[in-house]
């Protein structure tokens, strides 16, 4: 995303967010939908020709789950963990016509599953489709993961020629770190958090937390070896003057290290103590009680820390929640910062949110 569409994006979110609440209106956020396990917390439609002909007034693609309701362990995993994520959640329910068709019933969802070929009595199934059922994706069989979804998902918005909004990106890189795809990077420099905002913005970092390490303030970074080497992070660091000196994590960073800043400023990584204020830039605004992802966090206080809006790494029900503590300055919000559990800091702060609601 380039300035122009950064300053766009955020222009349309203000005007947005002024109209929501100009006429004193709120749209409850539910923690919990009353539908089953399986199905997660997706608003679904249940009704196949209903939803078809919603995906063409709305031109959107549709995302079809076929499920086991009720189901197997499989099914019910599936349902509380992938679609009850809260980004997940939001980006099937705004980027497509979500439809819900029970594998293990008759009638309607029988009468769709066969004209799929789809087998009954399955674990979960996903295909995204045009109204027209031409096929977007692979069909998402046996991956049952949160990343396997996201991708799922970001590959049916591309071959559609659909923008893929930045905070499903960023979830989709921090998914395939905790799937085990990540390494570890070290580097010292006169203050960390400067280290952190020049660090976060980087291509692949999903990350960062500044401490101290060798008696020098240092920036710990988590960044995806498929999205960025550890050479070239280590050589985009030395350009932003915030790798004075590198701690190793194995020979091959060693060896690296060694010929990108010179033997003398590279040490093993030793006991590190994590800074008791981190995300400084952040730490000192509202966007601190907003529910991030560990990615989000990082870019936004980058941003911050640079002055520019951090509002295009945030999903629209993000921004939707920032507009609401900014006027509910007075609430006992939760500093996100400090919290380790996105699902965990979203849903309490969606509880809040909803007691306020239903007081009025």
């Amino acid at each position: 995303m380039n300035n122009l569409q950064a300053l766009v994006y955020s222009l349309l979110s203000v005007i947005f967010m002024i109209a929501l609440f100009s006429d004193g209106t709120f749209a409850e956020f539910q923690s919990v939908k009353d539908q089953p396990v399986e199905l997660g917390q997706v608003d679904w439609i249940r009704n196949y020709d209903e939803a078809t002909a919603k995906a063409k007034q709305q031109n959107k693609p549709m995302l079809v789950l076929f499920q086991e309701v009720p189901g197997c362990s499989t099914s019910s995993g599936y349902g509380k963990n992938v679609l009850s994520h809260p980004l997940i959640v939001e980006a099937i329910e705004t980027l497509f016509v979500p439809v819900a068709i029970y594998n293990n019933h008759g009638g309607d969802d029988e009468k769709i599953l066969k004209s799929f070929k789809e087998p009954s009595w399955n674990n979960p199934v996903v295909r995204i489709i045009t109204p027209d059922r031409d096929e977007l994706a692979p069909r998402l069989s046996g991956n049952y993961t949160k990343a396997g979804l996201v991708r799922a998902m970001i590959t049916a918005l591309e071959n559609d020629r659909r923008p893929v909004p930045q905070y499903l990106s960023l979830l989709a890189q921090e998914l395939n770190v905790q799937s085990g795809r990540s390494e570890k990077a070290i580097f010292a420099m006169h203050c960390f958090w400067i280290g952190e905002g020049r660090l976060a913005p980087i291509n692949g970092v999903i990350s960062t937390k500044p401490g101290f390490m060798g008696g020098r303030e240092v920036v710990e970074v988590k960044f995806n070896p498929e999205i960025i080497s550890y050479s070239d992070l280590l050589s985009k660091a030395k350009s932003n003057n915030v790798a004075g000196h590198v701690y190793s994590v194995n020979s091959k960073q060693v060896d690296a290290a060694n010929k990108i800043v010179g033997s003398k400023d590279v040490s093993p990584a030793a006991n590190f103590r994590v800074d008791s204020r981190p995300k400084y830039y952040m730490s000192g605004t509202l966007y601190k009680y907003v529910p991030m992802t560990n990615t989000q966090i990082a870019r936004v206080n980058a941003a911050l820390g640079s002055m520019q809006s951090p509002d295009s790494y945030l999903s629209p029900r993000q921004l939707e929640i920032y507009a609401y503590i900014r006027e509910h300055q007075d609430l006992n919000w939760t500093n996100i910062v400090r919290s380790q559990n996105f699902i965990t800091a979203w849903n309490k702060t969606v509880s809040l949110m909803n007691k306020q609601v239903t007081k009025r």
